[in-house]
């Protein structure tokens, strides 16, 4: 158990010119940063030559969920101010966990209008922590309707309009749910996993869907009285075999992104096998944290003192990832969402 570790423990200094606003207009042209989890020995590559790092009968796991376009704005019945929802989670059917803002206006019983009735929503409960659960009524097909009328749920942190709304998607997202993008597979083409394939690397694909929750920043001192959000994910019988054979080999499982690492980590048992699995998890993992699965990641750059660097630090060690960071800032890398990757192996 890792004693006295404070959120702070995980700041680090970023300029705000180095946060990426917008995406490269070729996604594999992205910087990448090679590190060594036990040394902190630091290279620096582009994306395209991710093939350098992965052998033959290892086996690369991808998060294939779809950002659907979860922010809608409509307005109150009889009212004319504007109200925004975003959708977080769909809880069953019609039912959804929603942010809505402003809050104080969206009581239980309040019904918010969205393009002249297409869409109606009623908020019917309140949870403690303010967000709302709202229950659609509407005609047609749901996701047909929020194509039409919602748009993309970007981070708080890109203040400019995205051009092409695809390049908040991976080019294997197939399963439509998350809030948010699994930001480390928007770096593949389509070109660059037919050369993977090619090398004889396995590539599984699992699901989860990203909540906002990625986003929030850790408000307690000390990171243990933290509470996690949950996400839903799957991970089906045909990926688990691969995946325990590739362990079986001695070969490496390779994690894209934090998303890919909660659902192998959640679904390993402590024999080090993986089960076939649908449900949510709340897994954190922090520094002290015994991984029981994967052998190398591939993510992004992280917001300070967020769950997600205290993730990578858990993966290799929170002064190798310090002062990998502090050397991308030095580097001029591009941070977060549509920035620059880093490969720790």
């Amino acid at each position: 158990m890792v004693i006295n570790m404070k959120t702070s423990d995980f700041n680090y200094d970023l300029p705000h010119e180095l946060i990426a606003q917008t995406p490269l207009k070729n996604r594999q042209k992205s910087r990448m940063m090679i590190l060594n989890k036990e040394t902190g020995e630091i290279k620096h590559e582009i994306f395209e030559d991710i093939t350098k790092y992965l052998h033959e009968g290892d086996t690369l796991v991808l998060n294939n969920t779809k950002v659907i376009p979860a922010r809608l704005f409509g307005h109150r019945k009889d009212k004319e101010e504007s109200i925004e929802v975003l959708l977080l989670k769909q809880i069953e059917g019609d039912k959804w966990e929603t942010l809505v803002k402003p809050g104080k206006k969206a009581k239980i019983g309040e019904k918010i209008i969205f393009k002249e009735d297409m869409l109606i929503a009623e908020v019917i409960d309140i949870l403690d922590d303010g967000q709302r659960i709202i229950k659609f009524k509407y005609d047609g097909i749901f996701n047909e309707i929020l194509d039409k009328l919602g748009t993309m749920p970007l981070p708080p942190y890109i203040t400019e309009k995205l051009e092409d709304k695809d390049r908040y998607q991976t080019v294997y997202s197939k399963i439509p749910g998350s809030a948010a993008a699994p930001t480390a597979g928007l770096h593949f083409t389509d070109k660059i996993l037919k050369e993977i394939e090619k090398m004889n690397v396995n590539i599984v694909y699992v699901t989860l869907h990203v909540g906002l929750g990625t986003f929030r920043p850790v408000k307690v001192d000390d990171v243990l009285n933290h509470k996690m959000h949950s996400e839903y994910f799957i991970i089906d019988k045909k990926a688990c075999d691969v995946i325990n054979n590739t362990k079986k080999q001695g070969k490496r499982v390779i994690a894209v992104g934090t998303t890919s690492c909660r659902v192998l980590e959640s679904a390993t048992d402590e024999n080090g096998i993986i089960h076939e699995m649908e449900k949510e998890t709340d897994i954190f993992i922090y520094p002290g944290y015994k991984f029981k699965m994967i052998d190398a990641l591939l993510t992004n750059f992280h917001l300070p003192e967020s769950t997600l660097i205290m993730l990578v630090s858990a993966f290799s060690t929170r002064e190798n990832i310090l002062n990998a960071y502090n050397i991308a800032v030095k580097e001029k890398y591009r941070f977060f969402s549509f920035g620059d990757c880093m490969f720790i192996n």
